[in-house]
Parts: C-alpha cells; structure tokens; sequence
C-alpha cells in the first residue's frame, strides 16, 4: 500500500496475520471466527483505516447495512465515550450506523427512538442503556431484529456487552485498603443505574472481605455538583480517611468541597474516582481513578450485533477487564490519622 493509495482486503489480511477470506468472514459477521482472531482483524481494520464498500454489500445481501444506535446519556462522558466506540466500531465492519440520542429517559422516547430505527431499515440496535427503564424497554422488545445491550444490568437481556463493573469497584476499594484506610465512604451514582449498583456491590464486598462493616453510601447523580454536595457532607462524618466516587465527575466535585474545608488530599483523605476522563490526570492532586477501555467495549458490542445478524447464536462475550491508574490523589494513611 502506498501512502496516497486506499487500504484494501488484502492490506489488512497481511497486518492481522490472516488471509482475505478469513477478513471478509469478519466484515460479514461470520460466526466462525475465533475472538481473538475477530479482535485482531478489526484492530487491523481501525488501524489502517480500511473501509469496505458497504453500499454494493448491503446491495448483494439484499439488506441495508445499517445499525442503530439509541443512546440515553450523551452528556456523560462513559456513555458518550461507548457511543462513540460503538460507531466507529460499526464503520469499521462495515456498517452505516445511525444514531438517536435521546434527552429524556422515559418509556415513550425509547419505545419512539426504537420503532423509528425499524421505520429506517436497520439490522440490528445497539442500545447504551444504563438505567432501568432503558432495559425494561429491551427486554420487551418484541422487533425482529436483534439487540445488544451495552453497559447497563446485563442480567436483563439475552444480548450483553459491558466492563466488569464490580470488580472496578472492587479495585478502587482494595487500592484503598491496601494503603490502610479503612472508613471510606462511598458517593454512588443514582441507583436506578445498574452501573451505579454494580459499583456499590463491588465496594460492599472488598469492605466485607477486609472484615470491615460499610457506611451507607451517600448518593449522588454523577454531576460534579452532587461530587461536591456530597464531600460537604462527607467533611462531617468523624473518621473518614478516604472516598471512592462512582465516577470522575462526582470525585471532581468532592475534591472541591475538600479543598473548600481545608482538607487536604492525600494528606487528609484520599480520593479515588471511576472511568478516567482526560482531565483527571491534570488535576490537583492528580486523579487515581478506575479506567475502563471503551473501545474494546466497542468492538465487542459490534462482534455480538453481526453474529446476530447473521443468524447464527451469539457466543457470550467476557466482562472487559478495567484496571487501576494510581495517581497522587491517594496516599498511604499517615500515623495521625490511623485507628
């Protein structure tokens, strides 16, 4: 391939490793493939920017190449950032993807959001629900092309792709731990978010398993707002050496009100976030947060939709592993403030 020459089949077989059929089984959603396999054509794909051409494909299936997408969150930055790995996944498969975002989570506007996907031809929907009432939607679904849900209770659909979100959880908590915090407090996110359970769930457990009993969480709405309404009340409880938020905007906000009581972090209490959003590494103290890769959740969404469409059985698709980024908003508990 030359630097001014498109990228073909065959140019992305030679970087994956494979030959062209095993690439446009992938494009074509073949169920056959191994993961692995899938994984490394479509990175493949991304990298070298390969569009396959959708229209005369869409034209011999008989089909029209196109996935939805309903987002019901577009101004946080988790399922902003899946949305867009959602589509740029799609593109890379092959696919039209068309969008409907939807400012108000109610019954009525997905069930609108849904039935003007169907009105539009679309082979498959990929729903970003994080919240109940988007799941309950899914679950009732009754259209005869496939859904994946993404994110969200995964317990609540035949069709799932998600992080582990209990284990990030879990990770954030025993990071705390392990630097020997024991009161920490958790802001959770709205509870109608299966997110926001999953991540109370995981803190619960590592607390129980240091044999240590939990507050009760103090609930927030992931804005940064209810972050700082949150620390207010958080510089009131006696003992408190530590606070894991369920996300970073919520942690951002807690940072302020700290600040604002002259509390220091780390030296006071340490904090530690959820998702790892570009700004949190430029903050002060710097941001210890939990970091979720939105692209594999992607590309996992996209696998599961085209082996859908395919007709064949979709094979259950792994939690995406998040991991820890340590920064210097935690801290080990100093002499003054242990038990």
């Amino acid at each position: 391939m030359t630097a001014t020459s498109r990228p073909v089949m065959a140019d992305v077989a030679r970087l994956a490793g494979v030959s062209h059929q095993t690439v446009s089984r992938v494009i074509n959603g073949a169920p056959s493939i191994k993961p692995e396999t899938r994984e490394r054509v479509l990175r493949a794909i991304e990298r070298l920017g390969y569009r396959p051409n959708t229209a005369a494909r869409a034209l011999v299936r008989g089909r029209s190449g196109m996935i939805g997408i309903i987002g019901t969150a577009r101004t946080l930055f988790g399922p902003t950032s899946i949305h867009r790995s959602v589509e740029d996944a799609a593109r890379a498969a092959g696919y039209f993807a068309t969008s409907v975002s939807l400012s108000e989570v109610t019954w009525q506007a997905l069930s609108d959001a849904t039935e003007h996907l169907m009105r539009v031809g679309v082979e498959g929907v990929v729903m970003i629900a994080g919240n109940d009432e988007a799941l309950d939607v899914v679950r009732m679904n009754r259209s005869s092309v496939p859904f994946v849900v993404v994110e969200g209770d995964l317990s609540r659909a035949s069709l799932t792709v998600g992080v582990d979100q209990v284990l990030g959880a879990r990770l954030a908590t025993e990071h705390l731990l392990g630097l020997g915090h024991q009161e920490i407090v958790h802001v959770s996110g709205p509870l109608n978010w299966a997110e926001a359970r999953a991540r109370v769930d995981g803190w619960r457990r590592a607390m129980g398993d240091a044999g240590l009993r939990p507050p009760e969480p103090v609930q927030g709405d992931w804005s940064a707002d209810s972050g700082y309404a949150a620390g207010l009340r958080i510089c009131e409880m006696r003992g408190t050496t530590a606070v894991f938020a369920a996300n970073d905007q919520m942690a951002i906000g807690v940072l302020r009100a700290l600040h604002e009581r002259g509390r220091r972090v780390p030296g006071d209490i340490s904090v530690v976030g959820f998702d790892d959003v570009p700004e949190a590494a430029y903050l002060i103290p710097p941001l210890t947060t939990v970091q979720q890769d939105f692209d594999a959740v992607g590309r996992r969404a996209i696998t599961a939709i085209t082996q859908a469409i395919s007709g064949a059985t979709p094979q259950p698709l792994p939690l995406v592993v998040p991991r820890m980024v340590v920064r210097r908003s935690t801290a080990p508990i100093g002499p003054a403030l242990q038990p």
